[in-house]
């Protein structure tokens, strides 16, 4: 069974920085898009970054653009989102994603992506 696992979350300071990953099992991580998506508490799910196959491309929420930064290593099948500067509105649980249907980063802002993981609870308090 495919699964991704997200780990990292936790509790920071506004202004802070945190790290989150997700590590892909049972998957050819090199053939899929990967992204990160969060809800927060009342809110519906939104994209916040993807990243091609080999990392060559990217996309942002403009909410995010120039404070989060996504990564990849195939080698390890994981991806990573670096999160700098962050705000109390960044409270959310994030949702690593992946989908192979679609053939550019900013394509998975406006698909719901076929697999998921549990979720990553990240809290910025003011």
């Amino acid at each position: 069974q495919v699964q991704l696992v997200e780990s990292g979350g936790g509790l920071v300071q506004a202004g802070g920085s945190l790290g989150l990953s997700c590590a892909g099992s049972r998957i050819t991580f090199s053939t899929y898009i990967m992204g990160w998506f969060r809800q927060a508490p009342g809110k519906e799910r939104e994209f916040v970054a993807a990243i091609t196959w080999s990392g060559e491309s990217t996309y942002y929420a403009d909410s995010v653009k120039g404070r989060f930064a996504i990564a990849r290593d195939n080698a390890k099948n994981t991806m990573y989102l670096r999160m700098n500067s962050l705000k109390p509105e960044d409270t959310a649980v994030y949702y690593c994603a992946a989908d192979r249907s679609i053939s550019t980063a900013q394509a998975m802002a406006v698909i719901v992506p076929r697999l998921w993981g549990q979720g990553t609870q990240v809290t910025v308090s003011s």
